[in-house]
């Protein structure tokens, strides 16, 4: 590394271009767009630097950036980044220019006087906290971003959705805001813990890299009850966020009346930070309590896994059924965090990248569909891929990929998820299995509904600027389903890491011991 601030300069150049944004003159709505659009693709050229200057073979955390913050709190202004991390901030930096494309109207539907520059200014803004949440290594410094985020979310689903955004967004917020007040809590107990007379650190502190060192080393040990009550903290909001059922009910709403582009933005890059925070805090700070309540945690993703896609096969309206496909597909991803495996939690963290990636292309798709038609039923659909062959064929890869098909990106972080989850729990692997049949059920009749039979009326093809969005995420999602490669090259060593970390190997591979009928042997 040379020392320099990539990764501050990776989350300031989204804040900066949103204060660039608001010196565009009211009247200048394109030069807005363009000024945001601008500095997104600042933030992907900075993050794909990170990325190829990344040594995966070198220590955990690369571009550590420390310093003083609020030293009477221990805390610190504490950056690094590992491979998971890495990962989720490059589907950061692709989705946020794809994203502004999608949406490059959105704000044109809002009243005031400077709507488009205030939706591009806070997608920027909201790009910025999600980046601070997967580089923070200081637990007070995440959880600042961790809950600031919640309102740029808000004025985005409430201010341009449609009419009932402002209450799926209050909704969306109270939610969140309960959970990150139950976080905040467990933040403050953990300072405690760390500023107590058994802790080996001179007072409280903040670090995680120290803390989980620390419990990993035997230094700090935290009674039995407290780990618990500690860990629940941490859970609970990183459940509501992520969404774990049945913490789940404010994600339809929140993703139906808001525009598709922030959907997306909720969907595939916010609520990552939920899971991100699962695997990263929770697991490494309270190992015992993870133990203690992963079969509970495993019982309540299975049933999101199965609950998601049934109640996603009764849907009437497209975007809820796309939104309830989400909650199964989180639940995999909590599945596979805390089988507590080296595959599960490899697969799983591939599966982030790739359901941001699924979900946004099929929810966008979706958006283009609705935005030419008005309506978000699918009853009111049907022939389009006569006369949209374009719109239908990238709709029906987006959809195989939702299922995860072979060759498709979610396959292979959704095969590393059950394997490894079989090797501990197989009953909850075998059970997760049936979503599989489920999703093939719910993506198929959705297609066979609105793109197949005869032709209601005629539905315009996707345009240039749509193509241009479309395009890149079907591209990964066929370069990632045949060459996963890159990303679990990034993901393994940090994976590995944090199960060394809490001292957990992986079960030995079962072997079938047969009778020889010959010399009484074994074989």
């Amino acid at each position: 590394m040379d020392g320099f601030a990539w990764l501050s300069v990776l989350w300031l150049a989204p804040v900066i271009g949103a204060g660039a944004v608001a010196c565009v003159p009211a009247s200048a709505r394109a030069a807005a767009r363009w000024v945001a659009f601008a500095a997104s693709l600042v933030t992907l050229a900075v993050a794909v630097v990170v990325a190829v200057r990344f040594d995966p073979g070198g220590e955990r955390f690369q571009f550590v950036e420390s310093h003083s913050w609020i030293p009477a709190f221990g805390t610190r202004y504490e950056l690094g980044v590992d491979g998971v991390a890495l990962v989720l901030v490059l589907l950061t930096a692709v989705l946020v220019p794809v994203l502004l494309l999608a949406g490059w109207r959105d704000g044109d539907r809002a009243a005031g006087r400077r709507p488009v520059h205030a939706y591009v200014s806070l997608v920027l803004i909201v790009e910025a906290m999600v980046l601070m949440s997967f580089l923070s290594l200081d637990i007070l410094l995440f959880y600042v971003f961790f809950e600031a985020m919640l309102i740029p979310m808000y004025f985005l689903i409430g201010s341009f959705g449609d009419t009932r955004g402002p209450r799926a967004a209050v909704k969306f917020l109270l939610y969140n805001l309960f959970g990150g007040l139950i976080m905040l809590a467990a933040v403050i107990g953990l300072y405690a813990v760390t500023a107590g007379g058994a802790s080996p650190f001179e007072s409280g502190t903040f670090d995680f890299r120290a803390i989980a060192g620390a419990i990993s080393s035997g230094e700090l040990t935290i009674d039995a009850p407290v780990a618990n009550a500690l860990f629940l903290g941490f859970m609970f909001a990183f459940a509501v966020k992520a969404p774990l059922w049945p913490l789940h009910t404010w994600l339809p709403d929140a993703a139906v009346h808001s525009t598709p582009a922030t959907a997306v933005l909720m969907m595939a890059v916010v609520d990552k930070v939920g899971t991100f925070g699962m695997l990263r805090y929770c697991v490494e700070l309270f190992p015992d309590a993870t133990r203690t309540f992963a079969p509970l945690i495993i019982t309540l993703a299975v049933v999101g896994i199965v609950y998601g896609a049934l109640v996603a096969i009764g849907q009437t309206d497209i975007m809820r059924l796309i939104a309830y496909t989400s909650i199964s597909h989180f639940g995999f991803i909590v599945l596979g965090i805390f089988a507590l495996t080296s595959q599960a939690q490899g697969g799983s963290a591939l599966y982030m990248v790739n359901h941001g990636l699924s979900t946004a292309a099929l929810m966008l798709i979706a958006g283009f569909l609705i935005a030419r038609k008005g309506s978000r039923a699918i009853a009111d659909y049907g022939g389009v891929q006569s006369t949209a062959p374009v719109l239908a064929g990238t709709f029906l890869v987006a959809g195989l990929a939702t299922l995860s098909l072979p060759g498709l990106a979610p396959f292979v972080s959704e095969f590393l998820v059950l394997i490894g989850t079989f090797t501990r729990y197989p009953v909850a692997a075998i059970v997760a299995t049936t979503a599989l049949v489920l999703s093939a059920v719910y993506v198929l009749w959705l297609y066979q509904r609105v793109m197949t039979g005869p032709a209601r009326e005629g539905v315009r093809d996707l345009g240039r600027r749509e193509l241009a969005v479309v395009a890149p995420l079907i591209a990964l999602l066929l370069f990632l389903g045949v060459y996963p490669k890159p990303a679990l090259d990034a993901i393994t060593p940090a994976v590995d890491a944090t199960l060394t970390a809490i001292h957990e190997e992986d079960p030995p591979p079962t072997v079938p011991v047969f009778e020889a009928e010959q010399g009484g042997g074994h074989r």
